[in-house]
C-alpha cells in the first residue's frame, strides 16, 4: 500500500545525504539499536539504529550509506539521535541502503 502522496515541494525539503559510518557500537540494554558515528561531510552526527537484528558494529565500519540530515534530532533513552539512516527489509532480514559507487561523504542524494 502506498502512504499518502506527496507533492515535489514536500520532497524537496528532506535533505538526503551520503554519509560515511566511522565507528559503531552496540547500545546497552537494547535488543535492536546500535549507536553509529557517521561522517556526513561537514560534520560528524551520532545516529541510532535500529539495525542490530541484521548487522554488527563490525558490519558497519566505513560503509557508505543514505542518510536524512535533516530531521529534528530526537532523544531517545540512550542519547539523542541525530539523524536517519535509510534501510529496507527483505523477510525480516534489514538492508542498509548503500550507493553504488565510492562517493565522498556528505554528498547530496537527488
Amino acid at each position: 500500500m502506498v502512504e499518502e502522496k506527496i507533492t515535489i515541494d514536500d520532497f524537496i525539503k528532506i535533505d538526503l545525504r551520503i554519509g560515511k559510518i566511522l565507528h559503531a557500537e552496540e547500545v546497552e540494554d537494547s535488543r535492536k539499536m546500535l549507536k553509529l558515528d557517521v561522517d556526513i561531510g561537514e560534520e560528524k552526527r551520532t545516529i541510532y539504529a535500529g539495525v542490530k537484528k541484521s548487522y554488527t558494529p563490525d558490519d558497519l565500519i566505513n560503509k557508505l550509506v543514505v542518510v536524512v540530515v535533516n530531521l529534528l534530532p530526537r532523544e531517545m533513552k540512550f542519547g539523542t539521535s541525530d539523524g536517519m539512516m535509510l534501510a529496507t527489509q527483505n523477510d525480516g532480514e534489514i538492508i542498509v541502503l548503500q550507493p553504488e559507487k565510492n562517493v565522498m561523504p556528505g554528498s547530496k542524494v537527488s
